[in-house]
């Protein structure tokens, strides 16, 4: 029997967030239109990038393979990055609209001074990008202000995940309130690279809440894992995939991530409640499609019942078929004609 705690696990609702990340090119008119469309695909939440780029890399850092070919060849990665910046100000700004708006902000930080900043801000839930995942004095900062957490894995081992999570626990955050993100860092992930049953191998062996952040093309992946049990998707999104900058061509666009919400509430729907029933959309076809006893030939009151006088057959609703050894041997209590369904 499943208890109602497991009922309510099982039946939990996936928190699914669109990642503008940087897709709003730093124009915070465009970032509102993004807030706009999430809004209308059905998401829980908006997450933003939140960084000061000469804190962040130094100008000798080079740009990812996969942002080379998306961006401006001639460019550092830090002269890429100042165009991405979002003030405090459009931060503010940005907050406020998603309010408005009733969805939730989010914001990842990738320095300490960004940490301060969103906290200052009020943020309740951090979240922290892969490559944070061995950031030490990042950990601990975030690891104080005791807030809930979500922690993206790409390229990280389990031992590096438990070490980060050990980190976070030491410095304030209770493990219950840490969300751990399967995740791949190439954009777009090769779909051989997946590897999404790492995601509850960290749940088994760290004892953690899981979830999947998606860097694949298309939907099914995410969907995969919210049917696996992930309790957060988060996926990339843009407005327009041909838009110039470092992500845009591996998000969805408005169409696709509304198609990609509706896939995994349908999947909610379908999980169900983990005990095996009959639903109330099918009770109706028992009747039809179940079978039941049934003279095979005309019979006679007092013949006795064998299985050379009675068959098995549609409707079910006689004497199941399961019983039939409690009718063998019986005398017939009164005439049957044939295919009539028995009783005794």
């Amino acid at each position: 029997m499943v208890t109602l705690a497991k009922k309510e696990k099982i039946m939990s609702k996936v928190f699914i967030i669109a990642e503008a990340g940087v897709n709003h090119n730093g124009s915070l008119k465009t970032a509102k239109k993004m807030v706009d469309a999430v809004v209308q695909a059905g998401v829980d939440a908006v997450k933003f990038q939140t960084f000061n780029a000469e804190s962040l890399v130094c100008k000798y850092a080079p740009k990812a393979m996969y942002q080379k070919k998306t961006t401006d060849k001639g460019e550092s990665q830090l002269e890429m990055l100042k165009k991405l910046e979002l003030s405090l100000n459009a931060h503010k700004e940005l907050m406020k609209y998603c309010r408005t708006k009733r969805i939730m902000f989010l914001s990842s930080p990738f320095d300490l001074k960004s940490i301060d900043i969103l906290a200052s801000l009020g943020l309740k839930t951090f979240k922290i990008p892969s490559g944070e995942i061995t950031n030490l004095p990042y950990l601990r900062k975030i690891g104080s202000l005791k807030k809930k957490i979500i922690m993206s894995t790409g390229m990280a081992t389990i031992v590096e995940v438990r070490n980060a999570l050990d980190i976070l626990a030491k410095s304030g955050t209770k493990k219950k309130n840490i969300i751990v993100l399967h995740c791949n860092t190439e954009y777009p992930t090769p779909f051989e690279d997946v590897n999404l049953s790492a995601m509850l191998t960290m749940k088994n062996k760290l004892g953690v809440k899981v979830g999947y952040s998606d860097h694949t093309l298309g939907i099914e992946v995410a969907v995969a894992a919210a049917a696996l049990g992930a309790c957060v998707i988060e996926k990339h999104f843009t407005i327009n995939k041909k838009f110039n900058g470092p992500d845009h061509q591996a998000s969805l666009e408005p169409k696709e991530l509304e198609s990609m919400v509706k896939a995994i509430r349908n999947i909610e729907k379908a999980i169900g409640i983990g005990e095996k029933v009959s639903t109330l959309s099918e009770k109706k076809n028992k009747a039809v499609v179940r079978k039941s006893i049934v003279a095979s030939c005309n019979i006679k009151k007092g013949e006795i019942l064998s299985m050379k006088n009675i068959a098995v057959k549609r409707p079910g609703t006689g004497i199941s078929p399961f019983n039939i050894s409690l009718a063998i041997g019986k005398a017939a209590k009164k005439k049957f004609k044939k295919d009539e369904l028995i009783s005794f």
